[in-house]
């Protein structure tokens, strides 16, 4: 499942706070949405690895570390916070 693989990758940046949903279900024939879901997450992450970044920063190291996920999936919300 690919909420597995986000674990797993956003590992590396020690998440104090770490939950992801797949809201893929809330867009059903909207744009990007496909039969079995997996298109649409909502990620809220609080790490010290984002404290004093900013926005975009923040931004940019979610999306390293999910890595190829990104583009496997047509919709991230991100809701961060630094430690």
């Amino acid at each position: 499942m690919i909420i597995d693989e986000m674990r797993e990758r956003l590992a590396v940046l020690a998440p104090s706070r770490l939950e992801i949903w797949d809201e893929s279900d809330q867009h059903r024939g909207h744009g990007g949405w496909r039969e079995g879901g997996e298109t649409h997450f909502r990620i809220r992450i609080a790490s010290p690895a984002l404290a004093g970044l900013g926005h975009v920063a923040r931004h940019r190291a979610i999306h390293k570390a999910l890595g190829d996920i990104v583009p496997r999936i047509h919709a991230l919300a991100l809701e961060i916070a630094g430690d």
